[in-house]
C-alpha cells in the first residue's frame, strides 16, 4: 500500500486503485450479509423493509463521516442513497411484496 502521493506513475497510481476497489466490494459484499440478517429480523418483528427514519439516519451518518474526511458529501449521500434502495430491495425480495413505510 501506498499513498497517491508516492505513486510516481499511472500503473502504480491504476494498481493502488484496484486494490481499494478489491476491498471496497469485499465491504459491500459483507455489509449485505448485513441486510438479509436486517430482514430476518424485521420479519421477526413485523417491521417493513423501508423504515424512512433510518434511511435517513443513515444519510446524516454518512455526510458527516464523509464531512470529517474531506471527502464530497453530496457524492457520498448519493452513493448511500442507491446502496440503501437496492438493500431495502432486497429486503422486499427476502420478506414478500407489498411491504408499507414506517417511520
Amino acid at each position: 500500500m501506498r499513498s497517491a502521493k508516492d505513486c510516481q506513475d499511472m500503473t502504480e497510481l491504476r494498481a493502488e486503485i484496484d486494490r481499494l476497489d478489491t476491498a471496497l466490494v469485499s465491504l459491500f459484499a459483507e455489509r449485505a450479509t448485513y441486510i438479509t440478517r436486517a430482514a430476518e429480523l424485521k420479519s421477526e418483528n413485523g417491521w417493513p423493509a423501508r423504515i424512512e427514519s433510518r434511511v435517513e439516519e443513515v444519510v446524516r451518518n454518512v455526510r458527516a463521516k464523509s464531512e470529517a474526511t474531506g471527502m464530497d458529501a453530496d457524492l457520498a449521500e448519493r452513493l448511500w442513497r442507491e446502496l440503501m434502495e437496492w438493500a431495502i430491495a432486497h429486503e422486499e425480495d427476502l420478506l414478500g411484496a407489498g411491504q408499507k413505510t414506517k417511520d
